[in-house]
């Protein structure tokens, strides 16, 4: 399988519709587009259903508000996989200082998914800001499965090439704390991911406390691959 290993690129097209079609589109009746909400609710008490919870093995918990309206099917997924038990156990692995944190496949490599069939795009407008979680794919559009990454700063250059379905509400500076490398030497691990709904409660802290205590050398991005 093609890598699923996070990469920016710029993509282009040109439509050219035929007269016809112009004149169609000039009788139907205008559309307008439903705006998209850019801010998310970061009460962890309102709509539990959309809230995934990730405990990692730092000892922290972090709370993602997902947001349906931006890409429901890809948050409709992300739900499916952590009910599915489908995370818990996986590695970060590809973590890159001042950039991201991807996670979600099972092999630890970069390489896999989950064995459901890949999922359509749904790029959006919604900027990748800190904190932000979206889809990790391969140089084709519709290939997006289970990984995903979640950004440390703003990388705006992703914005409408990646789908951005979620954001960090909670428990980022636990995610500020996942160790560094591509793969790390000793990488955080996803101990268990929930639905907040389901009321999970944290694994027991010998689950949680297997990853080294954090060094300012683990989180710079100058160890070795």
């Amino acid at each position: 399988m093609v890598s699923r290993i996070l990469t920016a690129f710029a993509l282009g097209a040109a439509l050219i519709a035929s007269p016809a079609l112009a004149q169609d589109k000039a009788a139907a009746p205008a559309v307008e587009a439903k705006p998209l909400t850019y801010a998310v609710n970061a009460d962890p008490t309102v709509d539990r259903e959309n809230i995934l919870v990730l405990d990692l093995s730092n000892g922290g918990r972090v709370l993602i508000r997902l947001m349906p309206e931006w890409a429901p099917n890809h948050v409709e997924r992300i739900k499916t996989l952590a009910r599915q038990g489908f995370y818990n156990g996986v590695i970060f692995h590809r973590v890159i200082d001042g950039f991201m944190a991807q996670t979600g496949d099972p092999t630890g490599t970069g390489q896999s998914g989950s064995t459901l069939p890949d999922l359509t795009a749904e790029f959006n407008a919604i900027p990748h800001v800190r904190g932000s979680v979206s889809m990790a794919r391969t140089n084709e559009p519709n290939t997006a499965n289970s990984q995903f990454f979640i950004v440390f700063y703003p990388r705006f250059a992703l914005d409408h090439k990646y789908t951005n379905f979620g954001r960090v509400i909670a428990g980022m500076d636990y995610v500020d704390a996942i160790v560094r490398g591509e793969p790390p030497a000793n990488p955080t691990k996803v101990a268990q991911a929930s639905i907040a709904s389901d009321n999970k409660a944290p694994p027991a802290p010998s689950a949680t406390t297997d990853a080294p205590k954090i060094t300012a050398d683990m989180l710079s991005n100058s160890q070795s691959n």
